[in-house]
C-alpha cells in the first residue's frame, strides 16, 4: 500500500471494512436458528443434513481459486462490493429449497459469495491496518461477532414469531447491502497487490506456499470449523438432544458470538500486554476443558455455559492470525491472506456437515466432542503464532 495513503482515508477505510464485517457476521449467523426449521420442513436426518450442509465447503473452496485470481486484478473492495451483492441476492433462496440436493445447491452458491467476501474483507483489513500501522484485526472481528450476534439473535425471535427464512434474510439483506455498498466506497484501493511494482526481489519465493502459512492457515481452519460447527449444531443438540424449547435452542450460538463480542472488544489490548504463547493457549485451553464438562453434565444451563466460555477462548485466535499472515516476512501480504483465510473459511463450513456425519454414525452429543478435541489442538497450535510476531 502506497506510503502517500492518508491517516483520514485509513480510517474512512476502517469504517467501510468495520460495515462489512458486521454485514457479513448478520447474514451468516440469522439463518442458524432457522436449522431445525429447515430439517424438519424437508425431512432430513442428521446424515442428510450433513450432507446438505457440504453445500456451503464446497462453495468456499471456489472462493478461494476465484479469489486468488480476481483480488490482484480487481482489488479487494471491488470483489467486496461483488460478494456482498452476491451473497444478500443467493441467501434467501436457501430458505425457498424443498430437498437435500437443492438445499446442497442453494447453501454451494451462497458459500461461494460468503466465502468471497470472507477472504475480500480480511485482504482490505490488513490494508487498512497496514496504513493505519497499529492492530485493528480483533476490532474487524469483534465486529463481525457483533453482527453475528444480532443475526443470531433475529434468527431466534424469528422462529418464535414464525417468521420464514426466506423472508428474513430479505429483511437483513436489503438494508445491510445498500449500507455495506455505501460504504464499501471508502475502502482502500489495492488493485494487483501482489504486482511486481510493488515487490520485493523475491517475489517468485513470495507466492509461494510456506510451512508457516500452512500452519497459521491450519489454526484458523480448526478454529473456524468448531466455530461453524456451533453456528449449525447448537440450536439442534439444546432442542433435541436436551429437550430445550425453541427459545432455548438459539441461545446456544447467541452467548457464543456474545462471547466472541466481549473478548474481541479488548482482544488488541490483551495481545499487547500477554505474549500470545501464553495468553491463547491458556484461553484455548480453559475453554475445552469447560466445554467438554457441559457435555458430560448434558442439560441446557450447562451447555449455555459452555459455549460461552468456547467463546470466549477462541475469540482472538482467527484475528491474531490474520494479522500474523499480513507481517510474514518474504511473502506478499495479499497472497498470504488470502491463502490463510481461504483454508479458513473452509473450516467455517467443514464443521456443520463433519458434525452431522459424525451425529449419523453415532449420536450428537458424541459427535460434539470433536470440538474440545479441536480446542485443545488449537492450544498446542497456537504457540507458533508468537514466534512470527516476533519473527
Amino acid at each position: 500500500m502506497p506510503s502517500t495513503v492518508s491517516e483520514l482515508a485509513g480510517r474512512r477505510a476502517q469504517v467501510g471494512v468495520v460495515t462489512v464485517f458486521f454485514a457479513h457476521g448478520l447474514l451468516f449467523a440469522s439463518w442458524t436458528a432457522h436449522i431445525p426449521v429447515v430439517k424438519t420442513h424437508i425431512g432430513m436426518d442428521d446424515g442428510m443434513l450433513g450432507i446438505a450442509l457440504l453445500g456451503v465447503p464446497a462453495g468456499s473452496l471456489l472462493a478461494v481459486a476465484v479469489s486468488s485470481v480476481v483480488i490482484p486484478r480487481l482489488g479487494s473492495r471491488r470483489l467486496v462490493q461483488l460478494a456482498l451483492v452476491g451473497s444478500c441476492l443467493a441467501g434467501p433462496f436457501v430458505g425457498l429449497t424443498g430437498s437435500v440436493w437443492a438445499l446442497f445447491g442453494a447453501l454451494l452458491v451462497w458459500g461461494l459469495f460468503q466465502g468471497l467476501l470472507d477472504i475480500a474483507m480480511t485482504t482490505q483489513a490488513v490494508a487498512v491496518e497496514k496504513v493505519r500501522d497499529r492492530p485493528i484485526m480483533n476490532g474487524m472481528q469483534a465486529s463481525w461477532s457483533i453482527g453475528a450476534f444480532v443475526g443470531a439473535a433475529t434468527g431466534t425471535a424469528g422462529v418464535a414469531l414464525g417468521t420464514s427464512l426466506t423472508t428474513q434474510l430479505i429483511i437483513i439483506g436489503v438494508p445491510a447491502l445498500v449500507v455495506g455498498l455505501w460504504l464499501s466506497t471508502r475502502m482502500l484501493s489495492d488493485v494487483d497487490p501482489a504486482s511486481e511494482s510493488t515487490a520485493d526481489p523475491g517475489q517468485k519465493v513470495q507466492r509461494q506456499l510456506s510451512p508457516v502459512m500452512l500452519i497459521l492457515g491450519g489454526i484458523a481452519f480448526a478454529t473456524l470449523l468448531l466455530e461453524g460447527a456451533v453456528a449449525d449444531w447448537s440450536s439442534v443438540y439444546l432442542r433435541e438432544s436436551l429437550d430445550g424449547g425453541p427459545v432455548a435452542a438459539g441461545l446456544g450460538y447467541t452467548s457464543f458470538a456474545l462471547a466472541m463480542v466481549i473478548v474481541r472488544l479488548f482482544g488488541n489490548r490483551l495481545i499487547a500486554r500477554f505474549p500470545v504463547h501464553v495468553l491463547l493457549p491458556i484461553l484455548t485451553g480453559v475453554a475445552a476443558i469447560v466445554f467438554a464438562s457441559s457435555l458430560l453434565i448434558g442439560t441446557v444451563p450447562a451447555a449455555i455455559v459452555g459455549f460461552f466460555i468456547l467463546g470466549l477462548g477462541c475469540g482472538t485466535v482467527v484475528p491474531t492470525v490474520f494479522s500474523a499472515a499480513g507481517r510474514l516476512h518474504g511473502t506478499h501480504p495479499g497472497f498470504a491472506v488470502t491463502v490463510v483465510s481461504g483454508i479458513g473459511w473452509i473450516g467455517i463450513f467443514c464443521g456443520p456437515p463433519l458434525i452431522g456425519l459424525l451425529s449419523h454414525a453415532t449420536s450428537l452429543p458424541a459427535a460434539l466432542w470433536l470440538i474440545p478435541i479441536l480446542t485443545a489442538l488449537i492450544a498446542v497450535g497456537c504457540r507458533y503464532v508468537t514466534a512470527l510476531r516476533r519473527g
